[in-house]
C-alpha cells in the first residue's frame, strides 16, 4: 500500500477548522504521511526565546490541511487511523505562557494576581534512546523521559459554516490534547460539510494528562495515517462527538466548560455508543460504564476543557464498531510502504 507524502509550506498552514480552502483532495482508503509544525511554529528554540516576545497567539497550532475527502457528505463518518508518529526535529519546546495554563489567572478565570513568569523549557531528543530530557530551569535536575508521541489537534470543519480557532476543541474535534490520540488509535468524526475538510497538527513528543501548564513537549511531527469514510446510515449514525478506538479501549471525548460538563458529554456519548455496540438499554449501559470506565482528563487549559471516558475491551464481550473497521485498518497499516 503506497503512502502519499504531504509537507506544507508555512504559507499553507491553517489556523482554523472551517473557512480554509482544501490543501489537497484525497480518496477514501488513502494513506498519508504528513509533516506538521509545532504549536509555536518553531520560534521557541532556546530557553531565552520567550513566548511573550516570539509567539502570536492568533497563529498557534498550525494545521496541516484541510484535506477534502472525496464523497464525504454531512451525516457520514470520517475515520482516521494513526499508524505512526515520528518526531521531525531533535528538540521540543514547552512554555509557561503569561495568563495561559491550568494554575494561573486567565482571561476566563480572572484574578488580581500577576502572570506566572514567562518561561521556556527545551527538551533535547535522543533518538537512539527514544527519550526527551527535562532540564530544570531553576534547580539542578535532569530526567530522561520516554517519547510518547501524540497529536493535540485532529478535527473536521464545524457545522453551520462556523470557523473555529485551532486552539478550540468542540464536537468537531479540534484541540482536544488527549494522549489517547496516538499511533494505533482510530478516530471517528461526524462529517459536517462536503469533503469533511479534516486537518491535523499540534504534535507532542509527550504530554501528561491535563496538560497542566498549557503546553506539552511541543514538536514538529511526521504522522502516517489512513483515511476512510463510512457513508451515513450504512453502519450506524455518525457520532455527535469524537469517538476513539484502539486495541484495548472504546473511548469518547467531550469538550466544554466547566470540566464536569466535558465529562458528562463524553459519558453520555459512550452510553449511546454502547447502545449501538451491545444493544444495551441506556440505563443498563449507564450502570455498566459506572463500574468499568476510566476518565482521564485530556486538557484543563484550552478554550474548552476536554475529558475522555474509556471502557476496557478486556472486561466486555467482543463487539465490532463500523463493521470492524479498526481491525481492518490495523491490517492495512501493516502493508504500508
Amino acid at each position: 500500500m503506497d503512502v502519499v507524502e504531504v509537507t506544507p509550506t508555512a504559507e499553507q498552514y491553517a489556523y482554523t477548522f472551517g473557512g480554509v480552502a482544501p490543501l489537497r483532495r484525497v480518496t477514501p482508503g488513502t494513506a498519508l504521511r504528513v509533516w506538521s509544525d509545532d504549536a509555536f511554529g518553531g520560534v521557541l528554540r532556546t530557553t531565552s526565546d520567550l513566548s511573550s516576545e516570539k509567539v502570536d497567539l492568533r497563529f498557534v497550532n498550525p494545521q496541516t490541511g484541510p484535506f477534502h475527502v472525496e464523497g464525504a457528505e454531512p451525516g457520514d463518518t470520517l475515520a482516521l487511523h494513526f499508524v505512526a508518529m515520528e518526531p521531525a526535529r531533535d528538540w521540543g519546546a514547552s512554555a509557561a505562557i503569561p495568563f495561559f495554563g491550568g494554575l494561573t489567572s486567565t482571561a476566563v478565570t480572572a484574578t488580581l494576581q500577576e502572570a506566572l513568569p514567562d518561561t521556556t523549557w527545551i527538551y533535547e531528543l535522543d533518538r537512539a534512546a527514544n527519550t526527551v530530557t527535562f532540564a530544570a530551569r531553576h534547580t539542578d535536575l535532569e530526567i530522561a523521559l520516554p517519547v510518547e508521541p501524540m497529536l493535540g489537534t485532529v478535527g473536521v470543519a464545524p457545522m453551520g459554516g462556523e470557523v473555529r480557532s485551532s486552539l478550540v476543541p468542540e464536537r468537531f474535534g479540534g484541540n482536544m490534547d488527549t494522549p489517547q490520540m496516538r499511533p494505533g488509535t482510530t478516530c471517528y468524526l461526524g462529517v459536517n460539510v462536503e469533503g469533511a475538510l479534516f486537518s491535523v497538527g499540534d504534535g507532542h513528543y509527550r504530554q501528561g494528562e491535563g496538560e497542566a501548564c498549557g503546553t506539552a513537549v511541543e514538536g514538529a511531527m511526521t504522522t502516517t495515517l489512513i483515511v476512510e469514510l463510512i457513508k451515513g446510515g450504512a453502519l450506524g449514525a455518525a457520532p455527535a462527538w469524537p469517538r476513539l478506538e484502539d486495541d484495548a479501549h472504546w473511548m469518547t471525548v467531550g469538550s466544554s466548560r466547566p470540566l464536569e460538563d466535558a465529562w458528562r458529554i463524553a459519558s453520555t456519548e459512550l452510553v449511546r455508543w454502547f447502545r449501538d455496540l451491545y444493544g444495551l438499554h441506556p440505563m443498563d449501559a449507564y450502570q455498566l460504564l459506572s463500574q468499568t470506565v476510566r476518565a482521564p482528563i485530556a486538557n484543563v487549559v484550552d478554550a474548552n476543557y476536554s475529558s475522555v471516558v474509556k471502557a476496557p475491551k478486556a472486561l466486555l464481550p467482543r463487539a465490532s464498531a463500523y463493521g470492524g473497521l479498526h481491525d481492518d485498518l490495523r491490517r492495512r497499516a501493516a502493508t504500508l510502504r
